[in-house]
């Protein structure tokens, strides 16, 4: 299990575009927001998705990075991304299950197309939301078991600007006998 203020898994995956995101290579003045999405079979998560893109820019003016990342291979996350217009969110490709499971997420088998017709890869992880201090220790997240009751970007926003303000240190990370 992932504890607050420890150290993350690493986390490395090429970019849609070209290049790397890598997670210990990061250099944003507050941390990164990595958002784990089911891929594009997920209408959720495109919905999602367009909300994190629009709030792309107001985490970089509070000094955090932004980026989305599937197990899908590179022509599915270029098609989401396209799908959502992104231009400011980065879209990483290729998770590998073993790295999912290493942060938390649960991995589903596929029940075939879903609603919009695209058919679901035979494994794929479910969602976690992660805001990872710049030492690339954990500050907040949040794991789902299905696609449904996500955290809001707006709110975590507002928590960012709170933290930001109060010097609110992640919670969480009592691992003492109770």
């Amino acid at each position: 299990m992932l504890m607050p203020r420890q150290k993350t898994p690493e986390l490395n995956v090429p970019l849609v575009g070209g290049g790397m995101f890598d997670l210990s290579a990061e250099t944003a003045e507050r941390g990164t927001v990595v958002c784990f999405y089911r891929g594009l079979h997920c209408p959720l998560c495109a919905t999602y998705l367009a909300e994190f893109e629009k709030l792309a820019d107001d985490f970089a003016e509070r000094g955090i990075a932004s980026v989305a990342i599937s197990s899908d291979g590179a022509e599915r996350a270029a098609a989401m991304k396209d799908k959502i217009g992104a231009t400011q969110l980065r879209f990483g490709y290729d998770l590998p299950l073993a790295k999912a499971r290493e942060w938390g997420l649960y991995i589903s088998t596929s029940r075939g197309k879903t609603s919009i017709g695209i058919e679901e890869p035979a494994l794929f992880a479910e969602p976690g939301l992660f805001l990872i201090n710049p030492d690339q220790t954990l500050y907040y997240m949040s794991v789902q078991t299905m696609p449904f009751v996500r955290p809001h970007f707006r709110e975590l926003l507002g928590a960012v600007d709170f933290a930001i303000e109060k010097g609110y240190p992640a919670r969480g990370e009592y691992e003492g006998q109770v």
